[in-house]
């Protein structure tokens, strides 16, 4: 499976986990944005960025720079805090979602692990943001 069918798979499990619990959702036409889809919360409108997680080391992780490609590399940059609100990171194997504000998700230098593992002693900061969709309708305060 490539990378863009991944992407439309947890763009698509996103809109229906928001719609389900009674989210207004838009969604941006073509890809040129750097945000995926947005909510009308109340009257305001919050920009949201899908990010998709793979198995990676024991782990599930998200990459938290934008890569665009073109023929002959792949180029990565650091999203700003203007460029969404909210991520939402998707685990598919897992059906689990985190979502977590810009300032935290930029704070991250490339990689962001998603930790599910119960044997852990200590948990990762990610941990915080599993399943925390009221942090959207508080965003939007």
């Amino acid at each position: 499976m490539d990378t863009k069918l991944k992407a439309d798979i947890a763009e698509a499990a996103v809109i229906t986990a928001l719609l389900k619990r009674g989210f207004k959702v838009l969604k941006p036409i073509g890809d040129r944005l750097p945000y995926d889809l947005a909510l009308d919360v109340n009257g305001k409108l919050l920009k949201i960025q899908v990010k998709s997680a793979w198995y990676y080391n024991g782990n599930y992780t998200v990459d938290s720079r934008r890569t665009k490609t073109n023929r002959r590399r792949m180029l990565r940059s650091r999203y700003d805090d203007k460029d969404f609100d909210f991520a939402i990171l998707y685990i598919d194997r897992l059906n689990t979602f985190y979502v977590m504000p810009i300032s935290v998700f930029s704070a991250y230098k490339s990689g962001i692990s998603l930790v599910e593992s119960e044997k852990r002693q200590r948990k990762p900061q990610s941990a915080m943001y599993k399943e925390r969709w009221d942090l959207l309708s508080k965003g939007a305060v």
